[in-house]
């Protein structure tokens, strides 16, 4: 597959980085496999999200492909970036394409990258997620890597304005131990292992950050910030899905 986009993003990005010295620390990295296919799953606080998720498998030489939405790949701007970098849109009038296609991605020993709450988390804890990554994982036999990050809301977010050229902010990225689903699984059961292990390493990243000034707005509620509770970030969700639908 050819690699003329990927590698030039991945540069221009980490000498972004590197100039707002963004304090950016990776634990787990060594879980990524090498070799052979295997599916990313993070939490998503941000839309930089596939960024951040994707240095996580930077140190095991992978480049990660992303499941986002179809109207990314529609833009005029991000979308010739996403289609370059190989990443696999999803239409959530047709979800049966993507899901194919990661497939196909998997069996050819790519590293698939998916958001499994499937939209940004306003209370910054883990909402209610969805059983594909699993589903994949079992149906291609590679591993289900939990990827927790945090930090990253506070250069943009939902809701928020954004500041992309903030400087000196600490991002952590923790990589998980794998999951191995098999065909036949328990699902559900499946399922809330995964956002077990998401919500452990989310709390980790959360409780071992540095510097955290109290009552700011992107800490979540129950650690002492000011971000909305779960209940409320639910009932703001809806909100704006209704009024998407009027």
């Amino acid at each position: 597959m050819s690699e003329i986009v990927y590698p030039p993003v991945i540069w221009t990005a980490m000498s972004l980085f590197r100039a707002l010295d963004l304090k950016i620390r990776i634990e787990g990295a060594d879980r990524v496999p090498r070799q052979g296919g295997a599916v990313l799953v993070s939490n998503h606080i941000s839309y930089l999200d596939f960024i951040f998720a994707g240095l996580g498998a930077r140190p095991s030489g992978r480049l990660v492909r992303f499941m986002a939405k179809k109207e990314v790949f529609d833009h005029r701007i991000s979308g010739p970036l996403m289609r370059g970098m190989h990443h696999i849109p999803v239409d959530r009038a047709a979800g049966a394409g993507s899901y194919a296609a990661s497939l196909r991605a998997l069996k050819a020993g790519e590293v698939v990258g998916i958001f499994a709450e499937a939209t940004i988390s306003r209370s910054f804890t883990v909402k209610d997620i969805k059983n594909g990554a699993i589903r994949m994982a079992a149906a291609t036999g590679v591993p289900l890597i939990p990827v927790a990050l945090w930090g990253t809301q506070r250069l943009w977010t939902k809701g928020h304005p954004k500041n992309l050229l903030q400087r000196h902010v600490p991002i952590t990225i923790l990589v998980g131990e794998p999951i191995h689903p098999k065909r036949g699984d328990d699902m559900k059961a499946r399922t809330a292992e995964l956002h077990e292990r998401m919500s452990g390493l989310l709390d980790r990243a959360q409780r071992t950050y540095p510097e955290i000034p109290p009552g700011v707005w992107w800490q979540p509620r129950h650690l002492g910030g000011t971000a909305p509770t779960p209940e409320e970030a639910a009932a703001m969700d809806e909100a704006e899905a209704a009024k998407q639908r009027d």
